[in-house]
């Protein structure tokens, strides 16, 4: 489960030299009495104090540098004494040291006390002052604050005691005679004490982060921490409620406070183990066992304070293989990353997701022959050294002396990958076990491009999809997280993280695990101020208190408002987005210089190229509205809104400056579409346009989400934390490049599968198979697929199915008809029956404007006649227009159409209209001499020179 790397080795790193250095003292070749070297303290800057005893009955403190691998010797005692603490100040000038009393031998020290606190001068070795005589343990450490560069002549040392109280010792030192260095206040040391703590029953001392964090017990227990500055104040910033048994802790527990070798704690003195660690983004666990009352079950807790929330488990051991009493048995928490792993030796493994913890199945659960850590120590003599700014921590093994660096192994996690398929694991059992290995490599290791191939291997070796989830979508999804996950907490419970949240119900095996009982518990009542780390812890709680209250505050991919009809744009607006996607694909473009296997972003599919242009252009505009809105309203509220309002006035402040903003959720999720709705408008006939602009609204929704929230869950970074992760666009589009050349080089496909003429093979089925998954996972999460896939996809259908059933899966919707595949289907199968009847149904499901265009490419009797009816029906339109068509195209002597049967038709046509009579003029057949006769006779009729 964990990859170990080697660190130190107390026996090759110090006790070689150490052995040498006794042989130049003693003038011998080879020093072989026992030394007896143990490790007392590892400081901030990693350097290891030890200490081992001496020739001539001497003990001897030694310092080890990790980075200059040297050893140096700070100070020696001239009789055997057993030190129980050690600490060194940062200019290597002052030593603390805490003093066991002996119990072997006739000399002891004097005065009779059980423990002497020393503070030596070793820069050079001169003074002793005696800080504490005192009848119980006593921990001594400095402080190492980062300041100024300029030379230091202050310490401060922290000073413990098994009584439950904390002393700041404030030493002042002095220069003499340009490099002795001295306490300048020896005399009065006791007076510039500082009691900071009383009455603490556990305590824990973080060096990297400078704090101290502690445990008191009146009505409750209350964990307080005190953060030291590099200004030289403190101040209490976490005050966190426990719920944990009145008599957890018999005698004072210290935690990070160096390793005393001298007192060893019995398993009935350990009745809980706390311990508490921290992320530099804003995180803070606190992990806990209790003790249970059964036998058979450990119950261990985490607060997640950056989440507002506790996490209980109960977790089942078995009475059969519980041997030892419940309270003997102690888990071990280790961080690693956002990951906690509680380790419980022979029992079981819980590696805890502290960032998406509200479902099991994104957390690792391993019992029985599963739990392997892979150490070699006991787990009883595992010291966890946890650093912040780290995202993999230490482990230090007091009974050998090594220290290991130790980190999640990807080669075990894809050992469970591989392990638990669907066709060898067909149950429901391990898709929760999977499903948590696949996010924790993408998520927390998929920087590394190595291990995201053997990803891909395994997807395209596990092409059918999981009974409870889409491993393929969960590919998708969680690379895209990855982008953005580092930078900001808040955004965990708004972005799209998982498919899983989008089920309506999540099927029991992701929800539960067996033998696991868990219990969340929200609001955990933390009080916390003060700047820096604590400053963003408080930030992230309050946003987590107000996505808490707020419906769906999750981008649901599957789902978004339908823009019912649609507006006709200008054609710079239209240029505007050709330029939007053209940047998009030159990126992924020039991230795969070297390998263009698959043939993709090499046609014009103006469908995909319009979604990934219209998508980033509105991106962009919402962008620039709602920041600007969101600058103004933010300097607003903070002018109006008091310093020291509480969590229900911010969370106020927020909610009216989303309404303010036009970002209403509840407006725009009455109008959503479910993904059966989409696919739908999808299949119907001439509604491609309209479910063409259904998927383009879907990048504007998921733009107006983030931004809606993002009034909520930032501050000063509103543009670095929303968009970073929608920079996927380019992504996204490059993963589904990359697992069809993955696949592409497994089958090892050349251009010939590009040939129509042929029959597709075993390998070009396995390859159709996994790109209609491809398709299915896009489509379910609505994303936008890369040029030309449509295309290809379309050629190994009608190489691999047969024509009936490939006709079928297009109008079923699973293929899309492109121009680029049908011109090669034209041209490279020849006018067979089978293929002229597939050519036939290939053309009747054509768009008008399409099928003219390929019945040009066609050549075949059926074709050209289309082109002839074609070609007169414009002649008569034209016609219709404008008369004398016949004229005007003999005198236009230019006038040649390509086709010369057409022409000689036409000027047929031309002729015969020329000679047929007009029936809307007037015949020219009426006797004039006659007309003109009776018009005279009319005449005199009506002037009365003539009778009727």
């Amino acid at each position: 489960m964990l990859t170990l790397q080697p660190k130190f080795d107390l026996h090759s790193d110090v006790v070689c030299e150490v052995l040498r250095k006794e042989a130049l003292v003693c003038r011998v070749e080879e020093y072989s009495s026992a030394v007896d070297t143990r490790i007392l303290n590892i400081e901030r800057d990693g350097h290891i104090l030890y200490s081992w005893k001496g020739a001539t009955e001497t003990t001897r403190i030694g310092k080890y540098d990790p980075v200059t691998k040297h050893n140096k010797l700070l100070y020696s005692f001239d009789k055997q004494v057993c030190v129980s603490s050690c600490s060194l100040n940062k200019e290597e000038t002052l030593l603390a040291v805490s003093l066991a009393q002996s119990t072997a031998g006739a000399e002891r020290l004097k005065p009779l006390s059980k423990c002497l606190t020393l503070l030596i001068e070793i820069s050079p070795i001169n003074n002793t002052k005696v800080l504490k005589a005192v009848d119980c343990r006593v921990k001594v450490q400095f402080l190492h604050q980062e300041g100024d560069r300029r030379p230091v002549l202050e310490s401060h040392l922290l000073l413990l005691t098994e009584d439950g109280y904390a002393d700041l010792y404030h030493v002042l030192l002095a220069k003499q005679e340009g490099y002795r260095v001295v306490m300048a206040n020896a005399e009065r040391l006791a007076k510039t004490a500082e009691r900071l703590v009383e009455d603490f029953s556990w305590v824990q001392w973080d060096g990297h982060a400078q704090r101290l964090y502690y445990l008191t017990h009146k009505d409750k227990f209350l964990l307080r921490c005190v953060q030291f500055y590099p200004n030289h104040s403190c101040d209490t910033v976490l005050e966190l409620p426990l719920e944990l048994p009145a008599d957890a802790f018999p005698a004072v527990k210290f935690v990070n406070l160096g390793f005393d070798h001298y007192h060893t704690e019995g398993p009935e003195q350990e009745l809980v183990r706390l311990e508490v660690f921290t992320e530099t983004i804003g995180s803070m666990c606190v992990c806990y066992s209790q003790p249970s009352k059964h036998k058979q079950e450990l119950i261990y807790s985490l607060i997640l304070v950056h989440k507002d929330c506790r996490k209980t488990f109960r977790v089942a051991l078995g009475a059969e293989r519980t041997q030892q009493r419940a309270e003997q048995l102690q888990p071990v928490f280790i961080p690693i990353g956002y990951y906690i792993l509680v380790y419980l030796q022979d029992y079981f493994l819980h590696c805890i997701n502290t960032r998406q913890q509200e479902m099991l199945c994104h957390s690792l659960f391993f019992s029985g022959e599963d739990v392997d850590l892979g150490l070699q120590c006991q787990p009883a003599d595992i010291t966890v050294l946890h650093a912040e700014e780290k995202s993999c921590c230490s482990l230090l093994d007091l009974a050998s002396g090594t220290i290991h660096v130790v980190e999640l192994s990807p080669a075990y996690l894809l050992q469970v990958l591989k392990s638990n398929t669907p066709s060898r694991c067909p149950g429901r059992k391990a898709d929760s076990q999977c499903l948590a290995a696949l996010h924790c490599l993408l998520v927390y290791m998929g920087k590394d491009p190595n291990l995201e191939l053997k990803i891909i291997e395994w997807l395209c070796d596990n092409v059918n999809a999981f009974e409870c989830f889409d491993q393929i979508q969960e590919f998708i999804l969680a690379s895209l997280f990855r982008i953005s996950y580092e930078k900001s907490l808040s955004l965990d419970k708004v972005l799209p993280y998982s498919s899983v949240f989008n089920k309506k119900e999540v099927p029991a095996c992701l929800s539960t695990v067996p033998g696991v009982v868990c219990t969340t518990d929200l609001q955990i009542e933390s009080e916390v101020k003060g700047k820096g780390f604590w400053a963003e812890l408080q930030w992230n709680t309050e946003r987590v208190n107000y996505l808490d209250n707020v419906p769906h505050p999750r981008y649901q991919t599957t789902a978004g408002p339908v823009q019912q009809g649609s507006e006709r744009r200008p054609s710079s607006h239209m240029n505007h987005l050709e330029d939007n996607t053209k940047k998009v694909l030159s990126m992924v473009d020039t991230w795969c210089l070297d390998k263009k296997l698959v043939p993709l972003f090499q046609e014009e599919d103006h469908q995909q190229r319009a979604l990934i242009g219209l998508v980033r252009e509105r991106e962009r505009e919402q962008r620039v509205y709602r920041l600007s809105l969101y600058g103004r309203q933010a300097s607003r509220t903070s002018q109006q809104t008091p310093a020291s309002s509480g969590k229900e006035e911010n969370r106020l402040a927020g909610c009216q400056l989303r309404s303010q903003t036009g970002c209403e959720w509840g407006r725009a999720s009455s109008c959503y579409l479910t993904p059966d709705d989409t696919v739908a408008r999808w299949r119907k006939g001439g509604t491609r346009c309209g479910a063409r602009q259904t998927r383009l609204r879907l990048g504007q929704v998921h733009s107006e989400h983030l931004v809606c929230h993002l009034c909520e869950v930032t501050r000063g970074r509103a543009a670095l934390l929303m968009f970073k992760n929608w920079e996927g666009k380019e992504k996204e589009l490059e993963l589904i490049r990359h697992m069809l050349e993955t696949v592409w080089l497994k089958y090892d496909l050349g251009s010939h599968v590009l040939c129509l003429t042929q029959q597709g093979t075993p390998a070009e089925w396995s390859v159709l198979h996994f790109m209609f998954r491809i398709l299915e996972a896009t489509r379910g999460l609505s994303l936008p697929l890369p040029p030309g896939y449509h295309t290809l996809l379309a050629v190994f259908a009608v190489r691999c199915l047969p024509h009936h059933t490939f006709l079928q899966y297009i109008d079923h919707g699973f293929l899309q008809l492109t121009e680029t595949f049908v011109s090669r289907l034209m041209t490279d199968l020849d006018n067979s029956d089978a293929n002229e009847r597939l050519k036939f149904s290939v053309v009747k499901r054509l768009p008008q404007p399409m099928e003219q265009r390929i019945y040009h490419m066609w050549d075949h009797p059926v074709s050209s006649a289309s082109i002839s009816r074609d070609y007169v029906r414009t002649l008569l339109e034209r016609n219709n227009k404008n008369k004398g068509f016949a004229s005007s195209g003999r005198d236009n002597p230019g006038f040649r159409p390509d086709f010369l049967p057409l022409t000689y038709l036409a000027k047929i046509l031309s002729d015969i209209e020329a000679k047929a009579p007009n029936p809307f003029e007037e015949q020219e057949n009426v006797d004039a001499r006659f007309v003109e006769e009776t018009a005279l006779k009319q005449t005199l009729i009506l002037l009365g020179f003539e009778e009727k």
